[in-house]
């Protein structure tokens, strides 16, 4: 068996690796993630960690949960890939999961948070172009400060300029509101120009921003008036983040689109959208036409058994109601450290497992302090640190996790 000094030394030569073979595109922490099991993490060097990011919002379950674990482990020794030439059976009971505990009537799978979100921008204009025959409503709607993904379209969309540098030119006929400005989504969308407004119900990478009461059905309103395809990006609010299933349900406010991805697979990478009977008509097939949109992987077996397990066991271990009950603990533990450090801290922001606690600086320096302490968190927004930790975490969890941080705080 390995001794603590060769575990280290092990860690220390993939890290080295690393920096000859792997593209140097992230900022990774110097730690090497060997095993989880909960909301707990540890490194080839053995040291644990307790874990509030779960893969950014992606382990709804946590680490090594043992039902998802069994599901996709008999899963892997019966089929992996047909392609969608074929239909799948995995697949068509992922999308009645979906469609029995959502809005959506039908739904389209593919493999990130960024594809589901491109799907979704095809289907809205396929949608005024052929099915309206509105060809020129072109125009794509989105929010300052919102994240919608990395490839070129979502990263057009996407409201903060550091996302955009270096990549242009990027997909045309794109306008920016202020997030909350039902004035400034009303003077674009009465012009009648645009295809669809996309937002987060939510804005996660943008600093755990809420919107303010009656936004979201004011939105609606004004697409139902204009004609005009409501897209939620619930990429990071979905799938329980927020105490709800989905979060734009926190608004009574039905979108007639909606993309999904990370929490959606418990860390098997998947993404889909689900969308309304008459949205659905954007991405239909028309005979003599071309399949309008298309993904090789999109909805494989093991990535569509691991949604219906993990939105089976949301359901059946009470999760959501979870959320809700941690999530306030977070909030009331988050305001007591602003009372503590008002030189340091300025709010306490979120809904559920999604919280956000702001700060008067960049938050870059805490992340990393807490990490070196054994808590792992993540940035949002540049100063907001942000616990966005397993549905299945409790109380005495955020009590450890708070005591780390406290700790942190008190040497700044």
């Amino acid at each position: 068996m390995a001794t603590n000094e060769e575990n280290v030394q092990t860690q220390n030569a993939l890290i080295e690796t690393a920096g000859s073979v792997l593209l140097k595109n992230y900022l990774q922490q110097p730690t090497v993630m060997a095993r989880g099991q909960g909301v707990e993490l540890f490194d080839v060097s053995g040291k644990r960690f307790l874990d509030m990011t779960a893969g950014i919002s992606v382990c709804a379950l946590g680490h090594a949960h043992p039902e998802l674990s069994a599901r996709l482990a008999e899963q892997t020794g019966k089929l992996l890939h047909t392609s969608n030439l074929y239909f799948i059976e995995e697949q068509i009971l992922a999308a009645q999961a979906i469609t029995e505990r959502s809005f959506a009537d039908r739904v389209y799978f593919c493999n990130s948070g960024a594809e589901a979100n491109e799907a979704a921008l095809k289907l809205a204009r396929r949608y005024q172009h052929v099915v309206k025959g509105a060809p020129e409503r072109n125009l794509i709607v989105s929010t300052e400060g919102s994240f919608h993904g990395r490839s070129i379209a979502t990263v057009a969309i996407t409201g903060q300029e550091k996302y955009r540098q270096g990549f242009g030119p990027l997909l045309e006929d794109v306008a920016m509101v202020p997030y909350g400005d039902l004035a400034a989504a009303k003077a674009v969308l009465e012009k009648r120009q645009a295809c669809c407004f996309i937002l987060e119900p939510i804005q996660a990478e943008g600093g755990i921003i809420v919107p303010p009461a009656g936004y979201l059905q004011g939105l609606r309103d004004l697409c139902d008036a204009t004609d005009t395809i409501l897209i939620f990006d619930e990429v990071q609010t979905g799938v329980g983040r927020t105490g709800k299933l989905w979060g734009h349900e926190w608004d009574g406010v039905v979108p007639d689109v909606m993309s999904m991805a990370k929490a959606l697979g418990g860390g098997v990478p998947i993404g889909a959208i689900g969308a309304s009977e008459k949205a659905a008509e954007g991405l239909t097939f028309r005979e003599g036409g071309a399949v309008p949109h298309a993904s090789t992987f999109g909805g494989n077996p093991l990535a569509c058994c691991a949604a219906s397990t993990v939105l089976r066991v949301i359901e059946e271990q009470g999760l959501l109601a979870n959320a809700l009950l941690v999530g306030e603990h977070i909030e009331k533990r988050f305001n007591e450290l602003v009372q503590k450090y008002p030189e340091s801290l300025v709010e306490s922001r979120g809904r559920g497992l999604l919280r956000g606690l702001a700060m008067k600086s960049p938050a870059g320096p805490t992340y990393k302090r807490c990490r070196e302490e054994g808590l792992l968190v993540s940035v949002a927004g540049g100063t907001v640190l942000r616990f966005a930790p397993a549905l299945i975490t409790t109380t005495d969890n955020i009590d450890e996790a708070i005591a780390i941080l406290d700790s942190v705080l008190a040497t700044r």
